[in-house]
Formats: C-alpha cells, sequence, structure tokens
C-alpha cells in the first residue's frame, strides 16, 4: 500500500458553501471547483494508506465525545504578507474549532501534525492569486455574514486530480448548543 493525502474539516453548509466557492471561483483561484468551502481542523497530511482506518477510528471517537457549537462568519482578513490568502473570519466557534483541532492532531493518535503556523480557524476565499483579484475578495467580502449550528466534521482526501473528495462525515455525540445561549461554554468540546 501507498500513502494517501487527507484533512479533516468542518464543511460550511449550503447555500454559504457553493456561494463562498462560486465568490473564490470568480476572485480567479483556480483551485475553488477542487476543494469544498470549510473551516480546516487537519490541514493537507500524508499518512499510510493501511492507517485510514485507525484515523478514522480516532475521528469517531472525537465526534462522539464532542458537542455541537454555533458557528458564525462575519467580515473578512488576510494572512498576507506572511502567507497569500484572503479569508472570512469565524468570529463565534474559533474556540470550539481549535479545541477539535488539537484533539484531532492529537501526538498519540494515527495522524499527528505539526503546524507551518498557529492554528487560526478560518474560510478561505482567496489564495495565492493576483494581488489586486486578493484586495478585491477582501473588499466585496467585507460585510459577508453567515451563522449555523456545527454539528460535526468529516474526513476528506485528495485525489491525483487535486480534487478533495469526502469520505466520512462524523456526527457530535453530544446535545447542541443553542445559538442564543451567545459564546460557547469553555470546556464544550472536551480535551482528552
Amino acid at each position: 500500500m501507498g500513502t494517501v493525502t487527507i484533512g479533516v474539516s468542518i464543511a460550511v453548509p449550503e447555500p454559504h458553501g457553493s456561494e463562498l466557492q462560486q465568490l473564490r471561483a470568480g476572485f480567479g483561484d483556480a483551485a475553488a471547483h477542487g476543494i469544498p468551502t470549510h473551516v480546516t481542523l487537519l490541514p493537507p497530511t500524508e499518512v499510510d494508506e493501511a492507517s485510514v482506518p485507525a484515523v478514522e477510528a480516532h475521528l469517531a471517537e472525537v465526534a462522539a465525545a464532542g458537542r455541537a457549537f454555533p458557528m458564525r462568519l462575519s467580515g473578512t482578513g488576510t494572512f498576507r504578507p506572511v502567507s497569500p490568502v484572503v479569508f472570512v473570519r469565524v468570529v463565534e466557534g474559533a474556540e470550539a474549532c481549535t479545541l477539535l483541532q488539537q484533539q484531532v492532531r492529537d501526538p498519540a493518535g494515527p495522524a499527528p501534525r505539526e503546524l507551518q503556523f498557529p492554528y487560526h480557524p478560518h474560510v478561505t476565499v482567496a489564495h495565492g492569486i493576483d494581488e489586486a483579484a486578493m484586495d478585491r475578495a477582501f473588499e466585496e467580502l467585507a460585510g459577508y455574514e453567515a451563522e449555523w449550528p456545527c454539528t460535526g466534521f468529516a474526513l476528506y482526501e485528495q485525489g491525483a486530480d487535486g480534487v478533495w473528495r469526502k469520505l466520512r462525515e462524523f456526527p457530535f455525540g453530544g446535545s447542541v448548543v443553542p445559538p442564543q445561549a451567545g459564546r460557547m461554554e469553555r470546556g464544550s468540546v472536551p480535551i482528552r
């Protein structure tokens, strides 16, 4: 068996996911149609194909201990000049995303991964395109808003064609935190 490239993320649901994907393509990002709109929990990671069942078991365990939480996107940000990325900001749910990605990347788990940059949950809307298009993405989406209850995450595999395809969804085992509850309570997504 060889290796595969996997990633774990929270999908941005419809109609928001398709809308942001179309906007990303419209800004000239050629990768837009091969990358479902998401918030990353595990960036592209090469693993032995034989370890995928262990990764799935680990993710099922993380999800079973998790609890749904409100997610809200609002406005834009950028990682420029460090990285050529414009994104929509996660303004509610960021703490839960941070805890989840720590669990997913558990050094004792089957997909440990050191990060190149500190974790910052976001939704990429432009990556590696010319500066004028990056500026346009930043400005045009400055007033963008979306919200939904995050009820789980998914495992994806990148094909030889560069397209990311969902392998499996992992719903949370805990009850939903009502959106009117405001900010997530500390400890809603337990760290193992």
